[in-house]
């Protein structure tokens, strides 16, 4: 999608790493679309998004052609979009890359939410680039972009202990507990948002990494 992106430099640092200094233009919630499952462990980027978009006064409205719910807000004194793909989650990168290309966004300048099993219930961690961890969403994201050069939120939701209660568990309803420390973590995430949005993930990531007293 961005030829040369890769080998090309600006005063000796590669254009992508430029482009992961610069901000955030777009982030995107993943999960999966219906009722059925908006509480669900798999929709926790989804949530990051909702919140985020209710805090900042937007509604998510409805377009076909970039396959997902879109609205755009303030944040730190940048016009952000948002979006809530509405494929299903393993289907994830035929929004993005239409959201990317409408919007003229590069990749590097997108944050994508997503849950994430590796991580317990309560945590948030902010990474640049990387695999796709078995997150399908991720998965599919990178297939349709050919690299993982983004940035991640990710949201732990814990895992079930075996490979094969991993479907039901990431397509189930997170108990009490587990449901408050999530919304714990977005919150936590909402936070430092400000800082990502304005290209200071360093700072972003020491406030949201912090260990908890």
């Amino acid at each position: 999608m961005w030829p040369g992106r890769a080998a090309a430099t600006i005063a000796g640092l590669p254009i992508d790493r430029i482009y992961a200094m610069s901000g955030l233009k777009l982030i995107v919630g993943l999960g999966n679309p219906g009722p059925e499952y908006a509480q669900t462990r798999h929709n926790a980027g989804a949530w990051y998004v909702e919140a985020l978009a209710e805090s900042g006064g937007a509604r998510l409205g409805r377009d076909a052609k970039l396959h997902a719910e879109t609205g755009k807000v303030q944040v730190a004194g940048h016009g952000v979009w948002l979006a809530r793909p509405t494929t299903y989650m393993n289907h994830s990168g035929r929004a993005i890359v239409a959201l990317l290309s409408y919007y003229k966004i590069a990749p590097e300048e997108m944050l994508v939410a997503h849950d994430d099993l590796d991580l317990p219930p309560g945590t948030a961690r902010l990474k640049f680039d990387g695999g796709h961890g078995g997150q399908n969403g991720l998965r599919d994201i990178m297939g349709q972009l050919g690299h993982g050069r983004f940035h991640r939120l990710r949201l732990g939701i814990g895992h079930p202990g075996h490979k094969d209660r991993v479907t039901p568990w990431v397509l189930g309803r997170p108990g009490q507990e587990d449901g408050r420390a999530i919304r714990a973590a977005v919150d936590e995430a909402l936070a430092v948002t400000p800082l990502a949005v304005a290209g200071d993930f360093e700072a972003a990531m020491r406030r949201l990494h912090a260990p908890r007293g």
